[in-house]
């Protein structure tokens, strides 16, 4: 049985399909059961349960260490010996300074690493998914506001995170180990922007719009232009392109 946190959420999901695809026996926890769809393999739950393994996942902000710690020591508690979290690209080793980038999800990785359990960390970049924030405004033919200028990054499609999951959740091979999973190209937001115009059909532009949040900084200035090769080691194929992420979503704008 393997236990999925976030089982609505943008990996979990994606990561309930694959698990389920796989033949593997699933937990869902949500906080909302009717958005689950029954299905043969499926258990649906609102809290931690007996399992083999455990995909942890905590809501985004500065809450993350609370829910991240207090999921670990329920899944030791109950004897579940494989834990994979997931993280954030950028996220540092060791304790750093609260509004520094990666510090909520620091305290969590140190806490999975002294579990005692199997563990695998995933840190993604920024997800492709991220840019349906955009479809009203696409829609309405208004500018996109741009926080990141033209800085680069290594967009990631969700699927392709779940994928890396599914095999760290199923699978020895990734014990110890800490990913950081991002697409096979850089592009900035202005090019994420005109391939969904193209694809959508529809005038889009992007504004730039400066920012003095720290994570649009750090893209702005490049930080966060990183492409690695570890999503195509692991899965054995080229990971989605953002283009073609979008071409895959695009009844969802």
């Amino acid at each position: 049985m393997i236990l999925v946190l976030g089982a609505t959420g943008t990996t979990g999901s994606a990561l309930v399909d694959a698990l389920l695809s796989g033949g593997h026996e699933v937990t869902a926890v949500t906080r909302d059961p009717a958005r689950m769809r029954a299905r043969a393999g499926l258990t649906i739950s609102t809290g931690i349960e007996p399992a083999d393994a455990i995909y942890l996942v905590a809501p985004p902000g500065p809450e993350i260490p609370e829910h991240d710690l207090a999921n670990i020591r329920a899944a030791i508690g109950l004897g579940i010996k494989r834990i994979v979290k997931l993280s954030a690209i950028g996220t540092p080793d060791h304790p750093v300074r609260e509004t520094q980038l990666g510090s909520w999800h620091q305290p969590g990785e140190a806490a999975v690493r002294a579990s005692g359990r199997s563990w695998t960390i995933l840190r993604p970049t920024t997800f492709a998914s991220n840019s349906l924030a955009w479809a009203d405004d696409l829609r309405e033919g208004r500018p996109i506001p741009n926080f990141w200028g033209d800085g680069r990054q290594g967009v990631v499609d969700p699927a392709d995170v779940a994928a890396v999951a599914a095999a760290a959740l199923t699978s020895d091979a990734h014990d110890g180990q800490t990913y950081t999973l991002t697409g096979p190209e850089l592009i900035t937001v202005p090019e994420q922007v005109a391939v969904l115009g193209e694809i959508l059909g529809v005038k889009a532009t992007a504004v730039d719009t400066p920012s003095e949040a720290e994570g649009a900084r750090l893209v702005r200035e490049g930080g966060n232009a990183v492409v690695t090769g570890d999503v195509e080691r692991i899965l054995g194929r080229r990971p989605a392109t953002f283009r073609a992420w979008a071409e895959a979503n695009r009844a969802r704008f």
